[in-house]
C-alpha cells in the first residue's frame, strides 16, 4: 500500500469493524488518523490504541456541521487532510415494506448516504484548496448492486452511494481527487453478526464461495489501497470484496426473512443508539 509518510486521514465509523481497520493501516503505514464516530467510548478506545498520530472527534455523520468540523480538525491536527474514508454506516430500516415508517427510512438514508455526501463535500474543499488532489473512499456494499442482499432502505442507500461515487469521481478529476468505492459482502463486524457469529457462520457457508469468512481488515486492505499512490489511475469505481457471494446471486436475507418478517424498525448498528422494534401482529 506504499508510505502514507505525512499523509492525513478522516475515517468516519472508525471506533470499530472496517473503519477502525482502515485507521489501523493508516497508522501502520506511517500515516495520521482522525476518527468521527457517534459512539465516543469506541472512539476514545480507538484513539489509544493506535496512539498519538490519532485523534477522536465525536461526530453525527448525518450533520453538517459536525462533518465540516470533522475536517477542519484533520488540518488543524495533522496540517493537511490527504484521504476521506466516508465508512459510517448503520443497517437501518427493516421489516416488510408495507410496514416500514417513513422516519426510519429517512434516518437510514441520512447515515448511510447523506453522510457520504456530506463527507465529500467538505473534504474536496480542503483537497481543492491544499492544490495537491487527493482521495475519496465510500463504503457501499453488494446490497447496493443486487436484491436480496440487505433490507430494503439499507439496499437503497448503498446503491446511491455508488451512483454518487461515479458521478463526483467524473467532477473531481479535473482536482486530481479520485473518488471510489469498497462494496463489502459478509463481513464479521458487530452490524452482521449483531453477537452471534455461530448463527453468521452458518449461512455464509452455505451461499458463499470463499472457504474463509470476511474480516474487517481484508476490505481495510481494498479501501486504503483505493487511497494510495498505488492506485492512481483508478477513479469512479465500485471494488466488491465478497469472497465470490454477488457471483454467486446471493439472497443474504432469507435466513432472516421469517425473523423479519414479524417486525418492524431501525437498527442503529454501533452508533451507541438503541434499536426500535415494533413486533407485527400474525
Amino acid at each position: 500500500m506504499g508510505s502514507w509518510s505525512n499523509r492525513v486521514a478522516v475515517v468516519t465509523g472508525g471506533g470499530g469493524g472496517i473503519g477502525l481497520a482502515i485507521a489501523e493501516h493508516v497508522v501502520g503505514a506511517g500515516g495520521s488518523v482522525v476518527i468521527g464516530d457517534l459512539n465516543a467510548e469506541r472512539g476514545e478506545a480507538a484513539v489509544a490504541r493506535l496512539g498519538e498520530r490519532s485523534r477522536f472527534e465525536r461526530v453525527d455523520v448525518s450533520d453538517e456541521r459536525d462533518v465540516e468540523r470533522l475536517t477542519t480538525a484533520a488540518v488543524e491536527a495533522f496540517g493537511s487532510l490527504d484521504a476521506m474514508f466516508n465508512n459510517a454506516g448503520v443497517g437501518g430500516a427493516f421489516g416488510p415494506i408495507t410496514e416500514q415508517t417513513v422516519e426510519a427510512w429517512d434516518a437510514t438514508f441520512a447515515i448511510n448516504t447523506r453522510s457520504v455526501f456530506l463527507g465529500t463535500k467538505h473534504a474536496a474543499r480542503r483537497m481543492i484548496e491544499q492544490r495537491g488532489g487527493g482521495a475519496i473512499v465510500n463504503t457501499a456494499s453488494i446490497a447496493g448492486m443486487t436484491g436480496g442482499g440487505g433490507p430494503q432502505a439499507y439496499s437503497a442507500a448503498k446503491a446511491a452511494v455508488i451512483g454518487f461515487t461515479k458521478a463526483t469521481a467524473a467532477e473531481l478529476a479535473e482536482h486530481r481527487i479520485r473518488v471510489n468505492a469498497v462494496c463489502p459482502g459478509a463481513i464479521y463486524t458487530e452490524l452482521l453478526t449483531r453477537g452471534r457469529p455461530e448463527v453468521t457462520d452458518a449461512w455464509r457457508a452455505e451461499i458463499q464461495p470463499w472457504p474463509e469468512r470476511g474480516e474487517p481488515e481484508m476490505v481495510a486492505d481494498v479501501a486504503v489501497w483505493l487511497a494510495s499512490d498505488e492506485s492512481r489511475f483508478v477513479t469512479g469505481e465500485a471494488v466488491v470484496v465478497d469472497g465470490g457471494l454477488l457471483a454467486a446471486t446471493p439472497r443474504l436475507l432469507d435466513h432472516d426473512l421469517p425473523h423479519l418478517r414479524r417486525m418492524s424498525g431501525i437498527a442503529y448498528g454501533n452508533t451507541g443508539r438503541d434499536a426500535e422494534v415494533r413486533r407485527l401482529d400474525g
